[in-house]
């Protein structure tokens, strides 16, 4: 069972990619009434946060950066529950990351959630590419990272199975790079121009530079 926290854009767009990847999940948001309405909307139970960690294996927190300390308190321990971390620390008015360079959010995050496999992952691109990650000529290209060898490689499997080109990028300390990552797709989204409906794919030759030709 995926426990989703958040019901906005992101969350959203992870739980029409959880459909596709015939997943069994859940909503975790703070006032559940709110959402009864639109109960149809979702294709999924919306239950209160807490209750909905509790229920699942594996716990994404798709809420603003600001929220992930208090999400992670609501337990003491979270008994190795995989959680994923698909926040960025952004600054006010996008102005850059309040955490970086020597640490992370999601390893702050990790230091927060006694018993967590913290895993970093969906937070490099936007919710419209979470929801459709697919592209004329490729995937999207999504990091993961996490220290937590098993934990890792299940998110790299979920996101594969949703369609994403996942790569594993290895321990959570990589985190440190995949959200100033995010922060690029957002510079240039907003600040350049280019606008949301574009993402970063990853191009491999197949064979060393040079070889067979000029």
């Amino acid at each position: 069972m995926i426990a989703i926290i958040g019901a906005g854009n992101v969350g959203t767009a992870l739980g029409q990619r959880c459909r596709g990847a015939a997943e069994t999940f859940v909503y975790g948001v703070p006032d559940p009434a709110k959402y009864e309405a639109r109960g149809n909307d979702l294709h999924a139970p919306v239950l209160g946060v807490e209750d909905a960690i509790r229920q699942a294996s594996i716990v994404i927190l798709a809420v603003p950066h600001a929220a992930a300390a208090s999400v992670a308190a609501l337990l003491s321990d979270w008994e190795g529950r995989i959680l994923v971390d698909a926040t960025n620390p952004i600054a006010p008015g996008m102005e850059g990351l309040t955490v970086g360079t020597a640490t992370s959010a999601a390893e702050q995050l990790a230091a927060a959630a006694n018993g967590a496999r913290v895993v970093k992952a969906f937070n490099t691109t936007g919710a419209e590419n979470l929801a459709n990650p697919r592209f004329p000529s490729a995937a999207a290209f999504l990091p993961v990272c996490g220290d937590d060898a098993s934990a890792r490689a299940a998110i790299v499997d979920l996101a594969l199975r949703m369609g994403f080109d996942a790569v594993d990028l290895g321990p959570l300390r990589a985190a440190r790079y995949a959200e100033p990552f995010a922060m690029m797709w957002i510079h240039m989204a907003y600040a350049c121009g280019h606008g949301r409906s574009f993402a970063f794919a990853r191009m491999q030759r197949t064979t060393a530079p040079g070889a067979g030709g000029s």
